[in-house]
């Protein structure tokens, strides 16, 4: 009996050896599972939260049901091209589009952008919009009669400087959350963060000389 005491005692530690490592080798494959699955969530998920890479840093902040309001509100009885510069996840481009504006988006963010043309597709307005990857000052919007703009301070004095040099003077542009350094806008609307203002462009200096420039000389 003292034998077979010994026998079993030394083969005790050896099986839970055996099953100590079988249940390490699973614990590995769980956690490479887990770590695999969170690289992925964090690849896809990491563009919509983080800046796209940009001459200024513009991050993605989604527009709140408010600010989308109050832009379709600074719309009414404009017609005509409308863009989105920064469009995001898309939304504002969509609204637009529901209200008959011919609307374009441009972002950066190749992932907001795939992510757009499925939410255009899904709400049926895909034919009246159009979603582009591109960067905002490789871009002339000299076609657009409509203009909004999600910007950031560091951002907006040259921007108001790209589009006053581009922009027609029948031109309307919406400032979302941050208004523009020089101009002053021609309607407000909003509180807080949901604030927009609308500058009409021939109200501008710029589009009077410009009107002034282009009008031919008559000989008295």
């Amino acid at each position: 009996p003292g034998a077979m005491s010994q026998a079993l005692a030394k083969e005790a530690p050896r099986e839970e050896g055996e099953g100590g490592s079988r249940r390490s080798g699973w614990g590995l494959l769980v956690t490479a599972g887990v770590g695999g699955t969170l690289v992925a969530l964090y690849a896809v998920a990491t563009p919509f939260v983080t800046p796209a890479l940009r001459k200024v840093c513009l991050p993605f902040v989604p527009a709140t049901a408010a600010q989308i309001q109050n832009v379709l509100k600074m719309l009414e009885n404009r017609s005509g091209s409308l863009v989105d510069i920064g469009s995001g996840d898309g939304r504002i481009v969509i609204a637009a589009a529901k209200k008959g504006f011919q609307a374009v988006g441009y972002e950066l963010n190749p992932w907001l952008v795939w992510y757009s043309r499925y939410r255009a597709w899904r709400d049926g307005v895909h034919q009246n919009t159009k979603f582009y990857i591109s960067d905002l000052w490789k871009v002339s919007f000299s076609h657009y009669r409509n203009v909004v703009v999600f910007g950031v301070p560091q951002m907006m004095p040259q921007l108001e400087k790209k589009l006053e040099e581009e922009l027609e003077c029948n031109a309307r542009i919406i400032a979302c959350r941050f208004p523009f350094p020089c101009w002053i806008p021609d309607h407000t609307t909003g509180e807080g963060i949901d604030t927009v203002w609308a500058y009409d462009l021939k109200h501008s200096r710029a589009c009077e000389t410009k009107s002034l420039e282009t009008t031919p000389k008559t000989e008295s």
